[in-house]
């Protein structure tokens, strides 16, 4: 079984994802970790993120491993947890260099195709299920207001004792949202057959329920 959950930054989706993984007994996969791994990686070689060419060559040569641990998923590098590394502001200001490359997303889906042959799972991004699993039996289309992603973020920063203005962190959503929208490769769009839900004024609780209520219909039809 493939639960893929799509939407744009800021919605909801790895918390969300992860609560439905750990209530169906699936593996989650977080492939925006992905990405910011092998992101982290260029910057610390010092790889121009405009050279598609030493992008690539680094990416064949990297291993990208996702590891549960609680309610958490740990994200290793080579080997090296990097959990905590690829979460600063300015790492996720730079994800969509490596994201809208189409020789790094053909060779990352290889990689997020892998995890489906071996476990049950829920993927979330924002190509699961129109590029990555298109044919996956249940796949949601997770949104939220711009205004409410951005408080989010905003809180989620704070929690982690990273200042930053509000404002600051609207305009970074609303500059993803466009960059996620407009690449030639993998764009975010809701897949035709996706249940779409608006998280903007739902409780956690509320839309976990509401995702495995539809599961649930799927595998008794």
């Amino acid at each position: 079984m493939i639960v893929a959950i799509d939407g744009p930054a800021g919605a909801g989706k790895s918390t969300i994802a992860k609560r439905l993984a750990r209530e169906l007994g699936f593996l989650y996969i977080d492939t925006g970790a992905m990405y910011r791994a092998l992101t982290l990686k260029a910057v610390r070689k010092h790889i121009n993120l405009e050279d598609t060419a030493a992008l690539v060559k680094m990416a064949r040569q990297t291993r990208i491993t996702l590891e549960p641990c609680g309610d958490r998923t740990l994200v290793f590098l080579d080997g090296e947890d990097v959990s905590a590394q690829i979460r600063t502001p300015e790492l996720t200001q730079a994800v969509f260099y490596l994201a809208r490359q189409p020789q790094i997303r053909e060779i990352m889906v290889g990689w997020q195709q892998l995890y489906a042959q071996k476990k049950d799972i829920v993927m979330e991004g924002r190509d699961i299920g129109t590029v990555v699993f298109p044919h996956a039996p249940v796949k949601f289309y997770l949104d939220a207001t711009a205004a409410e992603r951005a408080d989010r973020r905003h809180r989620e920063l704070k929690e982690r004792g990273i200042a930053r203005l509000l404002a600051d962190v609207r305009q970074e959503i609303e500059e993803r949202d466009q960059h996620d929208r407009t690449r030639e490769c993998g764009p975010l769009r809701q897949a035709a057959d996706a249940i779409y839900i608006d998280s903007t004024s739902l409780a956690i609780d509320a839309v976990v329920t509401r995702m495995q209520e539809h599961i649930r219909h799927v595998q008794t039809h």
